[in-house]
């Protein structure tokens, strides 16, 4: 036994009372670390992230009831439409991340931002399956637009040395999901029109809010193309054969992100006796451990080949989760509650590896001229992965039963190491190019 616990056994308090202060103050330190970015534009583009991502939280599961009871749709107008605005709003990605790298992003950032308020407000005032169409696809190509432009102002605020900006990020957005998600519920709850509507004009207005927010921001200008590259390749990412495969792969494998979340609570409706109230839980599990640890596991996360290297490590932690979800089913209920919540813990921690690995990969091999296509293609392979993950988790894994969730724990591995295998190719060709740049200025200048 330890000297200090010893001594709390025969009776110095204060020495717990201490060791409770301290216990308190450094969990409060690793929160702020988590939450709080430096001063400056980091802190900036955190407070518009979260503005933003409370009003994503505040409609992110309950548009669909908002389109069936509000504009009244039928689900086959629902589904048709949202597949078809989406395809529609894929295109306009890579186009719009080429326009920030040659504006500069905060401008077509605020732009988007302010297009899509007016966009979303939209919906208040629509009645019919035809407007819905037509304002569905002007948002999904808002959002299209906002994700990579997104991408290139984090890059050019946290610098190319700061692996700890996207981490801190990403935990603020899910922290800010999380605040949206309560006033979703209230709204939900109340269930009336007036309530839906209200809470479409709040998600409206939070674009507004982060607009105004990152007015503040400096300007950044565009970080000018190398000569040798050439109208030739304007569009250079679709050019990129080691980028395209970690598109393909990393895209794939951001199914993990829907796990919890749509596979996850009909498995547990269909094939468990476990009390429903374990649904949510697992989704509050996975919320508070990335807001906590993202920042702490992705910190030594900042080159391709770490970041390969974390995928794989994601990988394999997604085999077990997966695995430990396949067991939970005719088991007594304690026994079954208790590997759901290993499973979704094990899940979150191959979250954040996966969150980290992408962000030092997809960042690191994109050209500093170029960040806004290769975060549009990137967001392109993500979409992919989560349309591909309705048909694979919810028509294949749950009809298999156990052996497809160790099948789909399987795929993820084997992503994983084809993810890493991507990465280190990638980063041999940006050393290659590198050299040739290197060479080249010599001779200039020889």
């Amino acid at each position: 036994m330890c000297p200090v616990a010893r001594g709390v056994r025969v009776g110095e308090g204060h020495v717990a009372t201490r060791l409770g202060e301290k216990t308190v103050k450094l969990q409060s330190s690793k929160m702020r670390e988590a939450l709080i970015p430096n001063p400056g534009p980091q802190r900036i583009f955190g407070l518009a992230t979260l503005i933003n991502t409370f009003g994503l939280g505040l409609v992110i599961t309950a548009m669909t009831l908002f389109f069936t009871r509000v504009v009244h749709l039928s689900t086959t107008q629902l589904g048709v439409g949202m597949t078809v605005a989406a395809i529609i709003g894929m295109l306009g990605g890579i186009p719009i991340g080429h326009l920030a790298d040659r504006l500069g992003p905060r401008e077509v950032m605020r732009a988007t931002l302010l297009i899509q308020g007016g966009v979303t407000l939209c919906y208040v005032f629509i009645h019919g399956f035809v407007p819905f169409l037509i304002v569905a696809s002007l948002e999904m190509l808002c959002i299209n637009a906002y994700m990579p432009v997104d991408g290139v102002l984090m890059r050019r605020i946290g610098g190319d040395k700061d692996a700890s900006v996207p981490n801190i990020i990403h935990a603020i957005g899910n922290l800010g999901v999380s605040l949206g998600a309560v006033g979703c519920g209230v709204a939900v709850t109340i269930g009336t029109v007036t309530a839906y509507k209200a809470m479409v004009i709040v998600n409206a207005a939070t674009f507004v809010g982060a607009w105004v927010v990152l007015g503040r921001l400096p300007h950044y200008d565009p970080v000018p193309k190398p000569k040798q590259e050439g109208q030739a390749r304007r569009w250079i990412a679709l050019t990129d054969k080691p980028f395209l495969m970690y598109t393909a792969v990393a895209g794939l494998m951001s199914m993990q992100y829907w796990v919890i979340m749509r596979p996850l609570p009909l498995w547990i409706a269909d094939h468990t006796h476990d009390p429903r109230w374990i649904i949510p839980a697992l989704l509050i599990i996975n919320t508070v451990l990335v807001i906590v640890l993202q920042v702490h596991v992705g910190k030594n996360v900042d080159t391709i080949s770490r970041g390969g290297a974390s995928l794989r490590r994601s990988g394999v932690l997604f085999l077990v989760s997966c695995s430990v979800i396949g067991l939970a089913t005719g088991i007594p209920e304690a026994i079954s509650l208790l590997l759901l919540v290993v499973a979704a813990a094990i899940h979150t921690i191959g979250e954040l590896y996966y969150n980290a690995g992408s962000f030092a990969a997809s960042f690191g091999m994109a050209p500093e001229h170029a960040q806004g296509q290769y975060q549009a293609l990137t967001g392109m392979g993500m979409f992919v992965g989560g349309a591909a993950s309705y048909v694979l988790m919810i028509g294949v894994v749950l009809s298999l039963g156990r052996i497809g969730w160790i099948g789909l724990g399987v795929l993820f591995a084997l992503l994983g190491v084809a993810a890493s295998a991507s990465a280190r190719w990638g980063e041999r060709t940006r050393s290659a190019v590198a050299d040739s740049e290197t060479s080249q200025t010599a001779v200039a200048a020889n």
